[in-house]
């Protein structure tokens, strides 16, 4: 009886989503399409036996190319429900290999606060599905820290610090026998110097702030390496000059407590 009637659901279910969402989900009204895409990552988390799989998951793929913000928005946030958790993200694989290029090209979204949410997805990404960004993925988010948008270059400083920066992880696991934050400070000038944008130490520190406030705090780290004189341990002078920079962008940042000149929080127009 039980499972003639968990059929019978399923079958109101699919004349449900196939009478009413798949004609509402490109309605002309945008916060109806906004609407069809949250209650789809709802019943994919809720009920993913059935939902979670590709013959659904391609309607929010095809409503990531939406010309309106708040559908996109919602799209993403659908996506960060599940990617949040390895049990559904395993699932993933064949959504990820067709619309990732999408994704990764949306830190670029006009709209900051769904590049924002975009960076937090993958980030999420990088933590559930190890394999699932390439390094061309991940030096497409690298550059967004240099951002003016505040909120939107905290996120990408928090995937580049895991990605690239944190010595527990990825690249600074080879490093790390030398110390935790001397090899956060060595990754993070190799990341300074190759970037070529040195007049910009002041908004690198603010997005890594939240993410790695207390390392870049440890003065006397930075102290040990300027004074080192080892020739295996010492730094390079372009290397020494980017710390001081980074040194100095630290310091003003405790001091004032305000974001460098030109960035902070987004105006609403």
């Amino acid at each position: 009886q039980l499972q003639e009637q968990q059929e019978e659901i399923e079958n109101m279910m699919n004349a449900v989503f196939k009478g009413v969402f798949v004609h509402r989900y490109r309605d002309v009204v945008p916060e109806i399409r906004a609407i069809c895409m949250e209650e789809l990552g709802t019943w994919m988390r809720s009920y993913a036996a059935s939902f979670l799989t590709d013959g659904y998951l391609k309607y929010i793929g095809w409503s990531l190319h939406d010309k309106q913000r708040d559908v996109r928005l919602q799209c993403v946030k659908a996506l960060q429900g599940l990617y949040c958790r390895r049990d559904t993200a395993a699932h993933m694989e064949l959504f990820t290999s067709r619309f990732k290029t999408r994704m990764v090209s949306m830190v670029l979204d006009k709209e900051p606060d769904v590049a924002m949410e975009v960076v937090k997805l993958l980030t999420l990404m990088l933590e559930n599905m190890e394999e699932a960004l390439t390094e061309d993925d991940c030096q497409s988010v690298y550059p967004v820290v240099y951002v003016s948008s505040r909120a939107l270059a905290s996120a990408a400083g928090l995937f580049l610090y895991r990605r690239l920066l944190d010595p527990q992880r990825g690249a600074g696991r080879e490093l790390s026998h030398d110390g935790d934050n001397r090899t956060f400070f060595r990754l993070l000038l190799t990341f300074f110097i190759e970037s070529e944008l040195h007049e910009h130490a002041a908004y690198l520190v603010d997005s890594l702030w939240d993410c790695a406030g207390p390392r870049l705090r440890d003065w006397e780290t930075i102290n040990a390496l300027l004074l080192e004189e080892s020739p295996t341990e010492g730094l390079e002078d372009r290397q020494e000059k980017a710390l001081v920079e980074i040194l100095a962008a630290s310091a003003v940042q405790v001091a004032e407590g305000q974001p460098p000149v030109g960035r902070g929080p987004v105006k609403k127009v």
